[in-house]
């Protein structure tokens, strides 16, 4: 079975090369670089068998992309010290949403409306559970602070994402910013099937779902090298994904 990899991050900008990756489930790191092939350098090297390939990577590339434990460092949260970030960030709150389904979404009276209607309704941000979200980001945006979101959607779009894009007009109303991407686009910029937010380019709260797409509960992980990968995610993602008025505009177009 093949590894499932992840790439950390390179020490070159250009060419791709030296490069870092890491294996998700064993946590075993592979490197691959320029061979090294000199005679009189690999006479040098120890231990060295006939199957291995020696290579050159600058030192700068362990330190910055290679884990800094032996397991990833993260504090496990439940839903409601979650919810308390929202209040606490200080500059900037990103997400990356990438799932085809989020269950959370359909225990309310605004989800059975757009079944049944197609749309949300305008009083949807009204609604008990939503207000002190809307509230709280109002505050926030007010102060100056950004809250952005790429959503990936498929081709055709899932329900649970016709849902999502018909509500990102009252998300937009209270502050936030909302692009979105086809799932294609995504594939071909190799961005991850990951949910999380990335808030003040410090935190990366990674959101865990069950076999039911229940959000269960999150985790937030720190490590340097990891919040920088989530950093490359959210400037690619940002930089292709369409602004949420023109996505839907072209959606209607190509129907």
């Amino acid at each position: 079975m093949a590894r499932r990899l992840r790439f950390n991050g390179t020490g070159s900008g250009v060419t791709g090369c030296p490069s870092v990756h890491e294996d998700v489930d064993s946590g075993e790191v592979i490197v691959h670089g320029p061979p090294l092939t000199d005679s009189a350098d690999l006479a040098q090297l120890q231990h060295l068998s006939q199957d291995e390939v020696a290579v050159v990577v600058p030192r700068d590339l362990l330190v910055d992309w290679t884990p800094k434990e032996r397991t990833r460092q993260v504090r496990a949260i439940d839903l409601d010290e979650f919810a308390g970030l929202f209040g606490a960030f200080e500059h900037t709150a990103w997400r990356l949403e990438t799932r085809g389904r989020y269950a959370s979404d359909e225990k309310n009276d605004r989800w059975k409306r757009f079944v049944d209607t197609g749309e949300v309704g305008e009083d949807w941000a009204d609604a008990d559970e939503v207000r002190w979200f809307r509230d709280t980001i109002r505050a926030q945006t007010a102060q100056g602070k950004r809250m952005e979101r790429v959503r990936i959607v498929d081709r055709p779009a899932t329900l649970g994402q016709r849902y999502l894009l018909s509500s990102a007009e009252g998300n937009i109303g209270f502050g936030e910013d909302i692009r979105n991407m086809w799932r294609a686009d995504a594939d071909r910029l190799r961005l991850p099937a990951e949910d999380f937010w990335l808030f003040d380019s410090r935190l990366v709260a990674l959101l865990r779902f069950d076999e039911d797409d229940e959000l269960t509960h999150v985790e937030l992980i720190t490590e340097p090298a990891e919040v920088v990968r989530c950093c490359r995610i959210r400037d690619a993602a940002w930089h292709h994904a369409v602004p949420w008025k023109q996505f839907t505009a072209e959606m209607r177009g190509d129907a």
